[in-house]
């Protein structure tokens, strides 16, 4: 089944995707996570990345685009698989139509995760990333068994710049301004399926595996 995951920074997209990973098999694609490794490995790439992420904006399409269409022309793509982070913009969401057709294939869906914007500054703000193994914790909701540390690996955990409260805020009005017209993009397509992203994770699965039942997933 090939997926595309949609909501604003912080309604818990790349966790449930991955749980959708382990439960279907279907492998996950993050553009934040594939723009991060370039980032930390100091490409050409990742440099220009850089700029744009701490400051909150979106990162250039050509760039991001460049990256999907890699990842999707590669084998284990052949089954499925669920885009999380991608597209952002409308302009992104005809590119990625246009990589699909290439290959004769289309989305089965799009599944909108709403959660309130006090939850999204919550969780986002209270994250903490280890910039080793790239284990994600939250001091409220995942905090690790030694405070500060992480579990996997004890290296020292760290806030994101894309998650301190000024640069969220930013995030946000880039949602607001150029994610948030894909729902109307999608919904004209007969392709949106909202979902409830507030709650506990545990809960949150349960009401998007009952959405891809419905859609034939086993």
């Amino acid at each position: 089944m090939r997926l595309v995951f949609l909501g604003a920074p912080g309604v818990g997209k790349g966790t449930q995707a991955d749980r959708v990973t382990a439960q279907f098999g279907w492998p996950k694609i993050s553009t934040g996570d594939l723009l991060r490794e370039a980032v930390r490995n100091k490409t050409a790439l990742g440099l220009e990345a850089k700029k744009s992420m701490d400051a909150g904006k979106l990162v250039p399409d050509n760039v991001v685009i460049g990256m999907v269409r890699t990842k999707l022309a590669e084998s284990l793509c052949g089954k499925g698989f669920i885009l999380d982070g991608f597209p952002r913009t409308v302009q992104q969401a005809e590119e990625l139509n246009g990589i699909l057709a290439g290959s004769g294939i289309d989305l089965d869906r799009v599944i909108n995760f709403r959660v309130s914007r006090q939850d999204v500054v919550h969780r986002l703000s209270g994250r903490r990333s280890c910039p080793k193994c790239q284990s994600v914790f939250h001091v409220d909701f995942a905090a690790p068994k030694v405070s500060g540390l992480c579990d996997r690996c004890g290296e020292a955990l760290v806030q994101r710049s894309d998650d301190k409260p000024e640069t969220i805020e930013a995030r946000l009005k880039v949602y607001d301004e150029q994610t948030a017209p894909l729902i109307a993009y999608y919904e004209a397509k007969q392709k949106l399926s909202d979902l409830d992203g507030s709650g506990a994770p545990g809960h949150v699965y349960d009401r998007l595996a009952s959405v891809l039942r419905g859609l034939g997933a086993k």
